[in-house]
């Protein structure tokens, strides 16, 4: 149980460098949407000549520093500096730099700023209706449960630990996507410009676009077992009518966007399109339209929509069902490892959730 908290800005450095007004030479800017908020990390910043930077370009960063966004802290977008680059690195006045003096495990702030004390502190602070934002004061004034430099970095190390795996575990789970695809473009090439010198038919011929519809009010009926599907996802679920497993793909809104449905579903939006897979196999055909890229076919006038008569009259590759079969399989199987991956991911994020609970509250 944690018996005592103290401010964050009692173990940090009060004054932040900022840039001089006469520097003169290239900066690696860090602005506010530098910072990936689920990942935690700077997934970029722009390399501009500091005569150039915009006004809020000031504050100096040193390795080490935690960058802890002011605005909308809801999303808590915060990073560690893991490195510094070639050129004077400069963050935006929207964030808060967090530098310990010495006091406290910087990879121990890191974590407390990530924590939902933390969050919920800084979200019930924020001041703006349309622009929610706090200040570095009010961020500086939360309270940080006391533990000893030992036990932090005991418990940084811990959390480093267990984040790492779930960084892994991630990696996982997109180069099994990665090999997926790969698998495709092995077997069928590159569909758009059949670089495999397949035989090809019109689309028409292989699949067929059929328009969703809007199911009246009075027929949605909320006990039955399969979902209603729209633009945005499942809207409600009916018990009569049906589609069985298949896959639709966006009219409209989310345009040729493709979406493979393991389980009976009910297309109830006229912004879908149902797929007629014409006996093709559908796990096939999901990835086979996804590589398509349909909203290559809208003409760029009006409200982004998808003519499914322009869509049927041009040529698609035509793969015997074997082949099909064949490429289905393989995503069963990769489908297998990743729910194991899945389940360890869980594992480890719930993980990871209980600590944090644990040592931050």
């Amino acid at each position: 149980m944690i018996s005592k908290r103290v401010p964050i800005g009692q173990y940090c450095c009060e004054r932040i460098e900022t840039i001089s007004k006469e520097y003169d030479g290239l900066i690696d800017y860090i602005d506010i949407s530098s910072i990936d908020n689920v990942e935690k990390k700077i997934h970029t910043y722009q390399t501009i000549e500091a005569k150039e930077a915009p006004s809020r370009a000031k504050q100096l960063v040193q390795k080490g520093d935690i960058l802890v966004s002011t605005v909308r802290p809801n999303l808590n977008a915060v990073a560690i500096v893991e490195s510094l680059t070639e050129n004077l690195m400069v963050c935006s006045t929207g964030y808060c730099v967090l530098r310990s003096n010495g006091t406290i495990d910087n990879r121990f702030l890191f974590y407390f700023c990530q924590s939902n004390y933390f969050v919920d502190d800084m979200t019930s602070q924020a001041t703006g209706a349309s622009y929610p934002a706090v200040n570095s004061g009010i961020v500086k004034k939360s309270l940080i449960p006391i533990y000893t430099l030992e036990q932090q970095k005991h418990i940084s190390s811990q959390l480093d630990k267990v984040s790492r795996l779930i960084g892994f575990r991630k990696q996982q789970l997109s180069k099994l996507d990665e090999l997926v695809k790969s698998r495709f473009i092995e077997m069928f090439g590159d569909p758009i410009i059949n670089s495999k010198n397949l035989p090809e038919k019109f689309f028409i011929d292989v699949v067929m676009l059929q328009r969703g519809f809007d199911l009246p009010t009075q027929n949605r009926v909320s006990s039955g077992d399969v979902p209603v599907y729209g633009s945005n996802g499942v809207l409600d679920f009916h018990d009569k009518s049906r589609c069985s497993n298949g896959v639709i793909t966006g009219r409209s809104g989310t345009i040729g966007k493709v979406y493979y449905c393991k389980n009976d579903y009910w297309p109830l939006n006229t912004t879908l399109f149902s797929v007629d897979t014409k006996g093709n196999n559908i796990v096939y055909l999901a990835y086979l339209l996804d590589y398509y890229n349909l909203a290559r076919f809208y003409d760029g006038t009006g409200v982004p929509t998808l003519n499914r008569n322009v869509v049927h009259k041009q040529k698609i590759i035509d793969v015997p069902l074997d082949l099909q079969n064949k490429f289905a399989t393989f995503v069963e199987q990769t489908d297998k490892l990743k729910l194991e991956v899945k389940e360890s991911l869980e594992k480890l994020e719930t993980l990871k959730k209980s600590l944090m609970q644990k040592y931050f509250g």
